[in-house]
């Protein structure tokens, strides 16, 4: 790290702070980068975000850097398949600058999605989103990418969605309308994929999961992007229901305490997966009470033992909750269900 390095930033935290910002597209972006390199930086990350010293954070901070220069995309990197035409993606509008770097999407961020399709001799069993939780970033690659290839195995045609993210900065509507778009996209090449239309699933993780239910609040049954966007304007996609036949809510219920006013909502099933040991346990107790009065079918599993945030840790090497592993084949046997009536 060269004087011009330290002369740009105060102290370490803040050329930190800078370097993270800058790595959310690489991990965002996993399908186009050699997996074990996201790994590594991912430690990298950790390693470099928990060290005390100034020195020493100094010094990690230029190899992380360092590291993200030298990453090179794979030579058939996919390309970023978005969501909404440009000039045509319904928005508040209120989110206007992210002072430093507060948020991980800049302004002029476009929500865009990643297929991770079987191959042609494989029947597909179905299609399932999957939506990592928090502001995305570094959780993208084991929450979303390695969840995409663990429903490969299982027989689905995956597809990994970089949205707007619920209340980071973005409203619920909006996070709502990339999840629902993304659902609205599946179903119209259902062909394509080789599915039917009524088999798509969404799987959210944490804050992913308040995602997939901002998207079955205000879009399932009637409701429409123009109800709560009046300037927006519809194209043949929106021709298509754009709610999930299947939620699946990983370890990421809402809040307990928040209403939902359900008499324009079609709640389709819904399966949840929750350490004994993470807090969102306490929220989903009043959750599941609450879609139980409405008359909305419910799944539940909880695993002993387990914090938040661990789906797809296996990507890491880390095998220190297996239990928590069942949830990927409680979910199939789930959504089987649904699907085959």
């Amino acid at each position: 790290m060269g004087q011009n390095t330290k002369t740009l930033y105060e102290n370490a935290a803040q050329y930190c702070h800078a370097l993270q910002h800058r790595s959310v597209a690489y991990f965002e972006d996993a399908p186009c980068y050699p997996i074990e390199k996201l790994v590594k930086l991912h430690g990298m990350r950790r390693a470099m975000l928990e060290e005390k010293e100034e020195a020493g954070k100094w010094e990690l901070a230029k190899e992380y850097d360092g590291f993200m220069d030298a990453l090179e995309k794979l030579l058939d990197a996919p390309s970023r398949i978005y969501l909404w035409p440009e000039g045509n993606m319904p928005e508040t509008g209120e989110y206007t600058e992210n002072p430093d770097s507060r948020y991980n999407h800049d302004p002029d961020f476009r929500p865009y999605m990643y297929e991770f399709l079987l191959p042609e001799d494989v029947k597909p069993k179905g299609a399932v989103i999957l939506c990592a939780g928090g502001d995305h970033g570094d959780c993208v690659i084991h929450e979303a990418y390695q969840s995409c290839l663990d429903f490969n195995k299982l027989g689905y045609q995956s597809f990994m969605l970089l949205n707007r993210t619920n209340m980071m900065p973005y409203t619920g509507q909006e996070c709502g309308a990339d999840a629902a778009r993304l659902i609205r996209m599946i179903r119209k090449d259902a062909a394509k994929y080789r599915i039917r239309e009524n088999q798509v699933a969404f799987a959210g993780f944490s804050n992913g999961g308040l995602t997939g239910e901002e998207c079955i609040r205000y879009y399932s049954g009637s409701q429409k992007v123009t109800d709560h966007f009046p300037d927006y304007e519809p194209d043949e996609l929106d021709e298509y229901p754009g709610a999930p036949d299947a939620f699946l809510c990983i370890y990421g219920p809402r809040w307990e305490g928040r209403e939902i006013d359900y008499t324009n909502v079609v709640y389709p099933p819904v399966f949840f997966a929750v350490g004994m040991e993470d807090k969102a346990l306490d929220n989903l107790h009043w959750v599941y009470r609450d879609l139980l009065a409405h008359g909305i079918r419910a799944e539940v599993h909880t695993f002993s033992g387990v914090p938040h945030g661990q789906a797809g840790v296996s990507l890491f090497g880390n095998y220190e909750y297996p239990n928590f592993e069942l949830w990927l084949p409680l979910a199939d046997a789930f959504i089987q269900k649904i699907y085959n009536g």
